[in-house]
């Protein structure tokens, strides 16, 4: 396996082809809380994965032990100055849009809590995987703020407006068996085996076609809650961008070959 750090509290992994990049959320004495510096390594972690042509999906994980993360690091919060907190917050919406904005496909591994700014990590995934003892919540209008690392707008899409409304609006924890039922994860896991089982799903999307994978993800964002006619016009753009690809080429070649294909990325 090899590693590299992003400052003190992030770690992207790789193992064999390295093609599934796990980036691991890593200041586990403070549950992954996110901090200044914590949220800055997210960010420069995420756009080093966008760059590497490489990555094919990847997971987004905690080493923490009872927590996937926890939300904002309200103890540096509560030591800031309001012009201070104006000068924090591009720094904060970097990670969060560094995870949405990630040109492949993205899996949150989650177990124990995930709440508030922690939560919002895990729905800029495209796919959640919990495990028994994951909580999730949105609770920051508890403490007088608001979602605002894109869960007034990523819930919602998720889950509906009114169930988003009354989970945030209530600040209410979910335990994994409801958020199953909710929507709010997409499956539920033996306790500890949330890392496990990603990785796995992580291979599985990673063994096909990367060109694909990217495309597919495009098609499925720009689209969503477009009309069905511009939508259908955004999957089109989609199709013509890996219609001509090696990728393509290669994919109908190996299933005419019955064969493995070995794609080349391009």
């Amino acid at each position: 396996m090899s590693e590299q750090r992003f400052g003190e509290f992030v770690a992207v992994r790789r193992e064999g082809d390295g093609h599934v990049a796990e980036l691991a959320m890593d200041r586990p004495k403070a549950m992954n809380a996110v901090s200044t510096e914590m949220a800055r390594s997210i960010g420069a972690a995420c756009a080093a994965l966008a760059a590497d042509p490489s990555v094919r999906v990847v997971v987004l994980s905690s080493t923490a032990e009872r927590a996937f993360c926890v939300g904002a690091d309200l103890k540096e919060r509560n030591s800031l100055s309001d012009a201070e907190l104006v000068r924090q917050r591009p720094t904060t919406r970097g990670a969060y849009g560094g995870v949405l904005e990630l040109p492949v496909p993205t899996i949150a591994a989650v177990h124990g809590f995930a709440l508030g700014g922690g939560f919002e990590l895990a729905l800029a995934c495209d796919v959640i995987v919990a495990d028994e003892s994951a909580v999730v919540g949105l609770p920051e209008v508890s403490v007088g703020v608001i979602p605002g690392g894109g869960g007034t707008q990523l819930l919602p899409r998720r889950v509906g407006a009114a169930r988003a409304a009354e989970l945030i609006f209530t600040a209410r924890r979910v335990e994994a068996a409801e958020a199953l039922s909710l929507g709010l994860v997409d499956s539920v896991v033996p306790a500890g085996q949330d890392r496990a089982e990603a990785l796995a799903l992580a291979a599985r999307m990673a063994a096909n076609s990367p060109v694909g994978l990217r495309a597919a993800k495009r098609a499925l964002r720009l689209g969503h809650g477009m009309d069905l006619a511009a939508g259908l016009e955004i999957e089109d753009a989609a199709w013509r961008t890996v219609a001509f690809s090696g990728d393509r080429a290669e994919g109908v070649a190996a299933f005419n070959e019955k064969r493995q294909p070995n794609w080349p990325g391009e």
